[in-house]
């Protein structure tokens, strides 16, 4: 068995990056695969290229939470995570296959959870391999089942959605103090990364405050809400700006006011993977993003 040096990651680094984590994920995909799915695939180009902007965004904001493994054969395993306010979040973490089970796994989560060693909190958004759900729980985090809701949208169940405007970076303040208030820290320089990518949502009234970003494909992608009245709003001009089909990830049993505003529009609810958190109880009302949490 060859030595694994175990090493910070650069900037140079992140294209071999992202073809490790995504034939990984790719491979588990494959693995944990449920017969009535679609055949997983590889990532498109343009999630690779979205992927690569966010990896060297936390490469550029918390190089000490960003590492790589590597052996004789090159790059074998790769985390990235980061520090907001008191809270540690692991963004990515894979091991090359082929190459698991020699505990390069450990060894790259121990290194990024070293970066959050003064936190007083610590989130993850895991998938459903029993071997990473065991290594978090070992590490201290208690693990939330998620949720997700996916399928035709039956629009006729969809109301008038009004207090919901289109945001600016102007409201970025906002949407730190909102953060604070939900999860307990701010996403900070997350915004700007966020608002290059996606289009953000504000509602902003006496009653409560929220935002949520959507993709280009009008996929939600985070919510976060002073309210469930406020989130509700957010997410029913969500739906209703979205697809035909359309998926809400990433629900929580905390967030069931998204699980029954899903249902009231007829898509389906399954069980995908986990949220880990410690140090904190699971966000609410608050639909978190994968890696940017």
């Amino acid at each position: 068995m060859t030595e694994v040096t175990i090493r910070p990651m650069r900037p140079d680094d992140v294209p071999v990056v992202e073809r490790l984590s995504g034939e990984s994920f790719l491979d588990l995909d494959q693995r944990m695969q449920r017969r009535s799915w679609p055949e997983p695939q590889d990532r498109s180009e343009a999630r690779r290229a979205a992927w690569v902007v966010r990896t060297r965004h936390f490469v550029e904001t918390d190089p000490g939470g960003c590492w790589v493994a590597d052996d004789d054969t090159g790059m074998i395993g790769m985390a990235t995570s980061f520090v907001r306010d008191k809270t540690w979040c692991l963004a990515t973490y894979a091991v090359r296959p082929g190459s698991q089970s020699r505990g390069i796994g450990r060894q790259l989560l121990e290194a990024a959870m070293h970066h959050g060693r003064g936190c007083l909190r610590g989130m993850l958004s895991a998938g459903s391999d029993p071997r990473s759900a065991r290594r978090y729980r070992l590490a201290g985090f208690s693990l939330h089942p998620q949720m997700f809701l996916t399928g035709t949208v039956d629009r006729t169940a969809i109301p008038v959605v009004e207090k919901v405007r289109e945001g600016t970076p102007g409201d970025t303040d906002q949407l730190d103090s909102i953060d604070r208030q939900v999860r307990g820290a701010a996403h900070g320089p997350d915004h700007a990364l966020m608002q290059g990518m996606w289009r953000l949502l504000v509602s902003d009234s006496t009653t409560g405050s929220g935002y949520a970003y959507v993709d280009d494909q009008s996929r939600l992608q985070l919510l976060a809400a002073t309210n469930r009245g406020t989130a509700s709003r957010l997410l029913w001009a969500v739906i209703a700006d979205g697809p035909a089909e359309q998926t809400i990830p990433h629900l929580t049993a905390a967030n069931e006011w998204a699980v029954d505003i899903g249902m009231a529009v007829r898509l389906e609810l399954h069980a995908e993977g986990y949220l880990g958190l410690r140090g904190m109880t699971p966000p609410s009302p608050y639909v978190h993003n994968g890696a940017l949490l």
